[in-house]
């Protein structure tokens, strides 16, 4: 069936909720507006106030309801607007839902998914537009999941939901309108291993989430230059699936990391330090990284295009690559 990421995501949220009573959303107008970005829209019409639940506009009490609500037995399912306004909750998340399985020896679980939008392309300013998945990806405790494809969308939140700790869902803004074929049967998708979008032999190019099209353009464009690219969708941010990025590496000798982030102490300079750690003598070239600029996003349209990776600029570290 033709469907968008928008509806794919809806789509997992209501197999979760049928799935499992102990399951419920809870956020910023969920119900009465769908959220800000209509993913839950129709859902509390369906499945009532008890398990579609708004919320007060103070993300760190409401991200504690859900972390209190998922060491009580349930299984909450918390949005955030934005990944900018998660950081109004960055106590309850790094200080609670991350560190109480250590803290308590082993005895308490933290199992709830906090859903966020991220990235830029909107034209949305500094304040609705970063790409701050890798901070987050920093913290021990947490699972940190970036799905860029409808199956993606549709099936990691089960996945995530039925793990006994804390996962992070980051959704990018310009994927929600993007429309494609997901199959009638499309359900819970493996969370534990990066995934390989185009197979090539002579560059690999690594993304995620917003960057995935962008990686795949370029490809695609590389293509037409007798430069067959493979393109690597890391899916998981945290764990990292070191083990696909380096057998894709030691089969290619090259690598273009395109990462939506800062460059300075991104997740961009993470896999290239582990490509360097493992794979070093596997490389014929130095590796590339393609990353935002580091200023605050800008509203103009014109200078976030600028700021943000484009196929172009991967184009051009790809070309640098392979000499």
């Amino acid at each position: 069936m033709t469907t968008t990421y928008r509806e794919a995501l809806r789509a997992g949220i209501r197999d979760a909720l049928r799935r499992d009573d102990r399951t419920f959303l809870m956020g910023e107008d969920v119900g009465a507006y769908g959220g800000s970005f209509g993913v839950s829209l129709g859902l509390l019409e369906e499945f009532g106030p008890e398990r579609i639940r708004d919320t007060p506009l103070s993300e760190s009490a409401f991200v504690g309801a859900g972390i209190g609500a998922a060491i009580g037995g349930m299984r909450p399912i918390v949005e955030i607007m934005t990944v900018n306004f998660s950081l109004l909750a960055l106590d309850q998340i790094l200080n609670n839902a991350a560190t109480l399985l250590y803290m308590s020896g082993g005895q308490i679980n933290v199992p709830l998914v906090i859903r966020m939008t991220t990235g830029a392309g909107r034209q949305l300013a500094a304040q609705h537009s970063h790409s701050l998945e890798g901070w987050y990806a920093h913290i021990p405790g947490l699972r940190v999941l970036a799905p860029a494809t409808l199956e993606d969308a549709r099936g990691m939140l089960w996945t995530a939901l039925t793990d006994p700790d804390p996962a992070l869902l980051f959704e990018h803004g310009s994927l929600y309108n993007v429309s494609g074929d997901l199959a009638d049967d499309a359900g819970e998708v493996d969370i534990d291993r990066a995934k390989i979008r185009r197979a090539g032999t002579d560059i690999t190019l690594v993304a995620y989430g917003g960057t995935l099209r962008t990686a795949l353009a370029a490809a695609d464009d590389l293509a037409d230059r007798k430069i067959d690219a493979e393109v690597v969708d890391l899916r998981t941010l945290r764990p990292l699936d070191e083990d696909t990025i380096v057998e894709s590496v030691s089969r290619t000798h090259r690598l273009v990391v395109v990462d939506e982030g800062w460059r300075s102490g991104s997740l961009s300079a993470e896999i290239t330090a582990r490509v360097a750690e493992n794979a070093f003598y596997q490389l014929d070239a130095p590796i590339e990284r393609v990353c935002t600029a580091e200023v605050p996003m800008p509203y103009a349209k014109h200078l976030e295009d600028a700021a943000l990776p484009q196929p172009g600029d991967v184009i051009d570290a790809a070309l640098r690559a392979v000499g």
